[in-house]
């Protein structure tokens, strides 16, 4: 293979699967920097978390990355039943663009490996048409339920079932997790459990992929002001509430949290976004009015001991400050590695996409987070957030929690480092490129 190859990642659009997305581009420069990274990406019509910034960043710390955007095809978001279905449509659409992509790339260079999100499936047999091994790189843990599977009837449905029985047509799936982490998952997996009737392509548990500290878009000023809080604070005091690029709440329940967390006495950091108006979710949305949204007097009330950030904080660098000790996550897998990795215990409230299976995988299966209950409709009150964030601050339950994650965070460093299960697992993957 000529020096100048180059590996080709594929994310589909949502802030969350190309932030891993880039990191394992990242990490295979810093293992293997004779490569070249090209990453293709998707401009949307409609809101996945903001990405242009991020991308702006990506592009001048790490040049050997490449963007390439695909042309942009104009969806209208008001006549797709969900953002899944809208996003599975866009990617069905891009087919033909990524396949000029890789053809005129491969006039310049060897492409080495063509790397694919799973809702990049339609682009999976440009893979073999093309003459290039093809991966999946799957952002989430080994083991998965999202929503739309719950919906036999649905095209998302249909969806996910077409892209799962693709996936061991693939020449490998990547992971985003370590081996010590979910054992039993991948056991079953490579035992073949999960594919009876065929072949499993090989596993190779890269992770745990997050951004660094300073890598998580937008902020400016008030990135330093709340750090600067967390500084005033005393160690592991402070919980942090956060629910990832698309967590949205009523006003009605944004009160619950503000009084379940006012009566807890606990110390607090809350990233709170404005509620869903009656635009649709996929469009941006305004800053929240956080006067009229939380009870009255509230920031008043809690000013010594809590603090309100609109919109966006630096989630990596909020966990592994020193005053933090306990996260209510909506259970993203991106937010689920970055507290294991910090050592931080988490309270698992699920909101959308897989992150129900998430929560039991955390809860039960690894026992890092407390179960948030919820009514049928997913509602939680005020009662049910005061006594899980005032348990797992100070309990004995809340107590072995933090001591288990301390320990995973131990496994995330042995995975990554010289030797480590990660390390070795990325080492057999290039191995199989060069030989291809």
């Amino acid at each position: 293979m000529s020096m100048a190859a180059t590996v080709v990642l594929y994310p589909s659009p949502g802030i969350g699967h190309l932030i891993s997305m880039v990191e394992l581009g990242k990490l295979l420069l810093t293992r293997h920097p004779s490569f070249s990274i090209t990453i293709l990406t998707t401009t949307t019509s409609f809101n996945t978390g903001s990405t242009a910034p991020y991308l702006r960043r990506v592009s001048s710390t790490t040049p050997s990355i490449t963007f390439r955007d695909l042309p942009v095809i104009p969806l209208d978001p008001a006549s797709f039943p969900s953002t899944e279905a809208i996003t599975f449509k866009l990617l069905r659409l891009n087919t033909p663009h990524v396949r000029r992509s890789l053809l005129s790339l491969s006039t310049t260079t060897t492409i080495a490996a063509f790397i694919i999100d799973l809702f990049c499936t339609p682009a999976l047999p440009l893979g073999s048409e093309l003459n290039i091994p093809t991966y999946y790189f799957f952002t989430s843990g080994a083991a998965d339920m999202p929503s739309p599977m719950l919906e036999r009837n649905s095209t998302e449905y249909e969806c996910f079932i077409d892209f799962f029985n693709h996936m061991p047509k693939s020449d490998g799936i990547i992971v985003n997790t370590f081996e010590a982490l979910e054992p039993r998952a991948l056991k079953a997996i490579s035992d073949g459990l999960c594919v009876p009737t065929g072949v499993t392509p090989p596993v190779f548990c890269i992770g745990p992929l997050i951004a660094s500290g300073e890598d998580r878009g937008g902020g400016g000023g008030d990135v330093e002001e709340c750090l600067a809080w967390l500084d005033t604070q005393p160690s592991r005091s402070v919980v942090f509430l956060c629910f990832g690029s698309l967590g949205l709440f009523t006003g009605e329940q944004l009160k619950e949290i503000a009084i379940g967390l006012e009566r807890s006495g606990q110390r607090f950091l809350w990233v709170v976004r404005a509620p869903p108006t009656q635009t649709p979710v996929l469009l941006a949305l305004p800053d929240p009015d956080l006067g009229s949204l939380l009870p009255d007097g509230f920031l008043d009330r809690t000013k010594e001991r809590g603090m309100v950030v609109q919109s966006w904080a630096p989630q990596v660098a909020v966990l592994q400050h020193d005053s933090v000790g306990g996260f209510v996550t909506h259970c993203g897998w991106n937010s689920a590695l970055e507290a294991v990795c910090a050592g931080v215990p988490m309270v698992a409230w699920p909101l959308y996409a897989e992150q129900r299976l998430n929560r039991v995988l955390l809860v039960k299966e690894m026992k890092l987070a407390l179960w948030m209950n919820e009514s049928e409709s997913g509602f939680v009150t005020a009662e049910e957030v005061e006594k899980r964030v005032t348990e797992l601050m100070d309990s004995e339950e809340g107590k072995a929690v933090r001591d288990r994650v301390k320990a995973a965070s131990e496994g995330t460093r042995e995975a990554m480092s010289e030797g480590g299960s990660s390390r070795v697992a990325l080492a057999k993957l290039v191995e199989s490129w060069k030989q291809s």
